[in-house]
Parts: C-alpha cells; structure tokens; sequence
C-alpha cells in the first residue's frame, strides 16, 4: 500500500502561512526573525531551526511542535488548537493555573447541569 508523500518542515511552514493569510514579514514579526529567515525556512534553505523558533513558529501557527516538523504519529487524537493551549498553559505561574483550573471546574459543572 502507498502512502502519501510527508510534507517537510518548509511545506508545512509555507502552508500555514498560507492558510493564515500572512506575509513572510508578518510571520516573521510574529516570530521575532527577519523575513529572509522565515523565506529561506519555507523554502527548505535554512536547515534545522533551533526549538526556540520552531516552539515560537508552532505558538503562532496554533499546532503542535510535532505536527510542525512531522513527527506526530498520533496527530489526530487531539486537535492542534489544544496541545497549543497546553503549552501556554504550561508556562504560566502556579496561581495563574489555579484561576484556569477553577474556571474549567466551573465550565464543566455548567456543562453537567445542561445534561
């Protein structure tokens, strides 16, 4: 059985940016880089980016690290959208994830009363 061909790092960049509706000066506002880097990424020229511009390109992008570079066999058990708030999650302060903890507490007992 064939499978389809995976998409690289560049292909999946430059689709992103496409579905986003964004410039390569946009993206690379966002990110904190120079638009030549974002174009030489998209086009595969500029090779193993570092994690923090990877991590920083997937925040924007809303989808996982994984997803980004290709390596996620179990992509679609969660959407990208909540891995991404996942990672947010994961750097604010501890008081901060309490506020968010007790809010989705709140959230689901409205959702059970509505059952």
């Amino acid at each position: 059985m064939n499978e389809p061909p995976t998409m690289s790092f560049a292909q999946r960049l430059h689709q992103l940016r496409i579905a986003k509706r964004m410039s390569l000066q946009q993206v690379a506002d966002a990110v904190d880089l120079s638009k030549a880097h974002v174009w030489n990424l998209e086009k595969g020229l500029s090779e193993n980016p570092s994690i923090d511009v990877v991590t920083r390109l997937a925040d924007l992008f809303r989808v996982r690290i994984a997803d980004l570079v290709g390596e996620n066999p179990g992509a679609d058990a969660e959407p990208p959208e909540m891995v991404a708030m996942f990672r947010d999650l994961k750097r604010l302060e501890g008081r901060d994830r309490e506020t968010i903890r007790v809010l989705m507490e709140q959230l689901r007992k409205r959702e059970d009363e509505r059952d």
